[in-house]
């Protein structure tokens, strides 16, 4: 199979290439990235001199770029999206244009080479927000934030060149990820990331916001199976299994590093801050995928990898990452 992926240098596309090249030698991956802010290719390290795997700088919205390398390709999975609500928030423009444009760009692409196969990789905050119970996949779609509503948009136009000129498109909906390589402007590395620098730890609100959490080679795991047996025309959703609060998960982050409570700072919630997030993913088990990583010890190794590579996020956590704390906090980083 030769497969050609989009924002394959970002946190879960680049754990999805080196899983896929570690097990599966037969694949040839192109991995098609713009490296902004959150790609990086030192996520591929161990595979950039892989035969198998090789990479190209480009933005998915650039058709003739992307035609270049999709004639070539048996199959698509596009991991490229701004993925940050709150960035989202400040900057809803850079997200409509990949997440949606480019977005399309893609599916005409599969649209006239005649791709046998293409993953969108979507996002359960699509679904919004759920008191009880949870979301399958015929579920009714509320996005809540810029972020939420460009993966939506993203989602119905695959949906819609399905219906309407019958393209092979699987589009997957995943729960909260964490693992290495994640840029830590999410909960989970930024929170790590500060208390090995001995820094308080910025939780929104009363930090009652409820997530479903799954490890990021599970959530490749779940990838990978929408591709290989995946029905064209459905939607999988990739639910993790462990369901926690936000101070659950600073709890638990605090006490595997052995700090206390003191490192918490409340800070002013977001604006349209969802409350909890669930997923049923009785329909991707259908296809002989299961989550198996405990999270306790996928968090263990999580924090175990950022207390190791801090060659790899110190760098981050200068310069644009500051200026943004300055502009949500009204400081330069949470004290």
């Amino acid at each position: 199979m030769k497969l050609l992926v989009t924002g394959g240098a970002g946190f879960i596309g680049s754990n999805f290439i080196r899983y896929v090249l570690e097990r599966y030698p037969e694949v040839k991956i192109i991995n098609l990235d713009k490296l902004t802010y959150a790609g990086r290719l030192e996520n591929l390290d161990t595979v950039k001199d892989n035969p198998n795997y090789g990479f190209v700088k480009g933005d998915i919205c650039d058709l003739k770029a992307v035609e270049s390398l999709a004639k070539r390709a048996d199959a698509i999975v596009n991991f490229a999206a701004e993925t940050h609500v709150d960035r989202s928030i400040m900057d809803p423009q850079a997200f409509v244009r990949t997440d949606v444009l480019g977005t399309q760009v893609l599916l005409e692409c599969v649209r006239k080479f005649g791709i046998k196969k293409y993953v969108q990789v979507s996002t359960d905050e699509v679904y919004g927000s759920i008191e009880q119970g949870s979301f399958k996949e015929e579920s009714p779609l509320n996005p809540t934030s810029p972020y939420s509503a460009s993966k939506a948009a993203g989602d119905f136009l695959c949906l819609a060149y399905y219906k309407t000129y019958g393209l092979p498109i699987v589009i997957t909906r995943g729960a909260n990820t964490f693992g290495p390589n994640q840029y830590p402007e999410k909960l989970m590395p930024l929170f790590i990331t500060n208390l090995l620098e001995g820094k308080k730890v910025p939780v929104y609100g009363d930090g009652k916001q409820i997530r479903n959490w799954i490890y990021v080679l599970d959530h490749c795991r779940g990838i990978l199976s929408a591709l290989t047996k995946g029905e064209p025309g459905q939607v999988y959703n990739i639910g993790g299994n462990a369901e926690k609060t936000n101070l659950e998960i600073t709890q638990m982050i605090l006490e595997i590093l052995g700090k206390d409570e003191t490192m918490i700072e409340y800070v002013k919630d977001r604006p349209a801050h969802d409350f909890r997030y669930s997923l049923d993913s009785f329909k991707l088990s259908l296809l002989g995928w299961q989550p198996i990583f405990s999270f306790k010890e996928a968090l263990k190794n999580t924090i175990s990898w950022y207390s190791h590579n801090d060659w790899w996020w110190k760098p981050v956590k200068s310069g644009q990452f500051l200026e943004y704390y300055k502009k949500q906090y009204g400081s330069s980083e949470p004290s």
